[in-house]
Order: C-alpha cells, then sequence, then structure tokens
C-alpha cells in the first residue's frame, strides 16, 4: 500500500454514497436497449450531468453513413435512425487528457420479463443491491466514472494534467461509438474501461465474430418428405462440424484465458427455418459467434470456418450441390490486450490495494470482445477495471451491489490523481 497524499484524501473524502446510488439509479430507469431511441436519450441526460460538473462537453451525432462505410468500422446488428457521442474533459497541460474514464451506455434487451421479479427498467433496491437491466453491464461503471469525477471537483483539487470521461453507444452490437469517438479525434495517453470485472484486472479481451450461414433445401409436402431434402438435416451436419471446430480451437489456450472452461467458443443463438409446418423447409439461416483469440488476426479465423463448411460440403452429397452460404453479419470484435510492461496495469492494480487495503488484483483476460480493442488498436493503452460479476450480465435480475460500485468509484479516483497529477 502506497501512503495517501493529501489532495488523495480531500478527494476520497468526497466522493458521495448516497449521490452514487441515486446517479445509478437514475440511469437504470432509461431504457437504453441498443439501437433504441433511449440510446439518445441517456447520452443527453449524461451530457446535462458532465455540464453541471464543471466539464467541456462534446456532444455530437454521429455521422452514422460516413461510420458505417469506413475502414475498419466494427460492425453493428441494431438498426438506428441516429446515434450521439459523448465526451466530457477537464483540460490540463499538453495536448491529450493523461486518462480517459470509458463505458457504454446501451443495454441488451430485458428477455423474458417473466423471469424478472420486477420490472427491469424500474431499479429495485434490496439491500446494497440494485436490480435491473443494466445494472452491472455496465451503468455501475459508468455511474463510477461520473461519480469519480463529481469528488474530485467537490474537493476542489486541481489536475496537472487533463483527463476525459468517454460515454459510448452501440457497444453490444459492435463498438459504434468507441469507433465514432476515436474518429473524431478524442484521444489520451491511458484508458480505464469499467467493463464489470468481478474484483480482478482484465488486460486482455478475446474476439468475437458474428456469423450467418444459410442453407437451402428442396420443399415437398411434409406427407413426402422423400421427395425432397429438408434444410434442417443439413443444419445437423453443420451443427456437428462447428462443434468440432470449436473443440480444435479451444486445444491451443492463452496464459490470460486458461480459467475458462472454454475461452473460445463456437455457438449458434438464433435460427430461422421453414415457412409452414406441413412443408419441407427449404430455407434455414443459423446466425452465431466465433469466439476469437486476444492475438488472433479475424481473417485467419474467418478462413478457418470457411474452410471447415468447404470441407463439410465437399463430403455430403447433397451439399456439394447445394453449400453452405456463409457471411459475417453484425459486430466483429477483434481481440485486443494491453502491452506487456505498461504502467496502467501497476497503476489500476496499487489503487485498488490502496482503498481496500487488500492484495492487488489477479489479472485476467474476459472472453468476450468490447471497446477495449478499438481503443488498443488505437494506440491508447487500455484495460478493464470495474464494479459488478459479468456472469449476471445479460440474464435476468441482473444487479450490482453498491459497496462495489464504491470501491470503484475510489479506486478511479486515485487512478485520475495519480495519472493527471495535481498542483
Amino acid at each position: 500500500m502506497s501512503p495517501l497524499t493529501a489532495p488523495e484524501v480531500r478527494a476520497l473524502e468526497a466522493v458521495d454514497r448516497d449521490a452514487l446510488a441515486g446517479s445509478l439509479t437514475e440511469l437504470l430507469a432509461v431504457p437504453s436497449v441498443t439501437g433504441s431511441d433511449a440510446e439518445s436519450d441517456v447520452q443527453h441526460l449524461l451530457a446535462k450531468q458532465l455540464t453541471a460538473l464543471g466539464l467541456d462537453v462534446d456532444l455530437w451525432a454521429l455521422d452514422l453513413p460516413g461510420l458505417t462505410t469506413a475502414a475498419g468500422f466494427p460492425g453493428t446488428e441494431a438498426e438506428r435512425s441516429e446515434a450521439w457521442g459523448l465526451v466530457g474533459t477537464a483540460a490540463g497541460e499538453g495536448d491529450r487528457p493523461a486518462l480517459v474514464l470509458q463505458g457504454h451506455v446501451d443495454v441488451v434487451p430485458s428477455g423474458d420479463r417473466g423471469r424478472w421479479r420486477d420490472d427491469p427498467f424500474e431499479p429495485t433496491w434490496r439491500g446494497s443491491r440494485v436490480h435491473a437491466r443494466g445494472a452491472c453491464d455496465m451503468k455501475a461503471g459508468v455511474a463510477a466514472n461520473l461519480a469519480a469525477w463529481a469528488a474530485i471537483a467537490r474537493s476542489g483539487v486541481r489536475l496537472r494534467r487533463g483527463v476525459a470521461l468517454q460515454f459510448v453507444v452501440g457497444e453490444e452490437d459492435g463498438g459504434l461509438g468507441a469507433f465514432g469517438t476515436l474518429a473524431r479525434g478524442h484521444t489520451a495517453d491511458a484508458c480505464i474501461i469499467t467493463e464489470p470485472t468481478s474484483g480482478t484486472l482484465v488486460t486482455g479481451a478475446a474476439g468475437a465474430l458474428t456469423f450467418t450461414i444459410e442453407l437451402t433445401g428442396v420443399a415437398t409436402h411434409a406427407s413426402t418428405p422423400y421427395a425432397g431434402h429438408s434444410a434442417l438435416d443439413s443444419y445437423l451436419l453443420v451443427h456437428r462440424a462447428l462443434a468440432e471446430l470449436g473443440d480444435a480451437r479451444n486445444r491451443t489456450v492463452e496464459p490470460l484465458m486458461r480459467e475458462y472452461p472454454v475461452p473460445y467458443p463456437v455457438v449458434v443463438g438464433r435460427l430461422r427455418a421453414g415457412d409452414w409446418s406441413s412443408s419441407v423447409p427449404d430455407r434455414l439461416v443459423a446466425e452465431g459467434r466465433l469466439g476469437l483469440r486476444i492475438a488472433e488476426d479475424p481473417d485467419t479465423a474467418r478462413q478457418e470456418l470457411a474452410d471447415c463448411l468447404a470441407d463439410l460440403a465437399a463430403g455430403d452429397p447433397f451439399l456439394r450441390d447445394h453449400p453452405p452460404v456463409l457471411s459475417w453479419s453484425g459486430g466483429q470484435f477483434a481481440g485486443g490486450h494491453l502491452p506487456a510492461g505498461d504502467g496502467l496495469r501497476d497503476l489500476v492494480s496499487d489503487v485498488h490495494a490502496d482503498v481496500t487495503g487488500g492484495e492487488r488484483l489477479r489479472e485476467r483476460g474476459a472472453p468476450y470482445g468490447s471497446d477495449l480493442r478499438l481503443y488498443a488498436g488505437a494506440g491508447i493503452p487500455t484495460l478493464h477495471y470495474g464494479p459488478g460479476d459479468v456472469r449476471l450480465a445479460h440474464g435476468p435480475d441482473e444487479a450490482v451491489d453498491l459497496d462495489e460500485v464504491l470501491t470503484v468509484t475510489r479506486a478511479l479516483v486515485l487512478a485520475v490523481l495519480r495519472s493527471c497529477g495535481t498542483r
């Protein structure tokens, strides 16, 4: 543990638990599902809060036609008529901020509302835990970023170098917001993304590529299936081939990913087949996710899947003449990692230990794509450190504990002060 300086003590004393709880509750009440109008609503709400906190606010409409056709665009799944970028900056010495605190404001749909004890967009507190869609993924992280800067501002501590808060849309379906923010020229010396990390330090994120496989069959009346060919029968062959591909791809595991039973999953998440119950289906569409290694070239993984399907088709009489059609749709998340030896790793681990009085953070990778790879690709050292258990994300009764959010907030205060310096 490091001895705290007088400015650090002052800033930590300014962290307001009740205000943090109120801010988180307000954010969770906005149903900012990816691609919905509420994505824009929450950005405008946050812009007002950043302005009230004395930051220089850049709120702009993202150029959707320009971004989606730009080189390196990370893909998208949800349709949008508009989207907004948001950055709040406290300027200081130098031509760019020393640190960015980043978080995404979009959330996934609620799923089966019958599985929730309460309305997923009416935050419900049970003791120190709040339940709502987006509680841990990742509005708790957004609230922690806000609260950390609010404490510094209230404390009167002046920073020598600049800091920025970046809030982005579209992370859940590819990274549109982060891509647009970087394209606008917002950069920094380092970035902390407050994704849920369950009390660990995530310095690498594996990738995930969304794919679509289309299969054709021969339609006929259900009473004479032998006169046609079901696209479902062809899919069963494809499904087995995908499982074998997944097994093969998970035989070699990177050190940061060794704690996961299946670090690089190959999963089909959606199937659509047929248009009449009394007909043999002549078309099937399968949509899924191909997990990438942290350091893997996405094109190499794409070719592996293409070769897998080609080999399958070559060995089956029907598929030989009706081969699967593969396309890459939706989010395209490459992997990304913090460079070896980068000082951000020690900084965040140290500040966590300083506020908890415990051990330094354990380092690991994440088995999902995130905005980390976009910042790392832009030359900005980036890691994940934030409140919440990712195993609760995207599920019913998603929740986060306020005490954990408070711990992260306090650690972020120290991270900002130590990155930016005081005067």
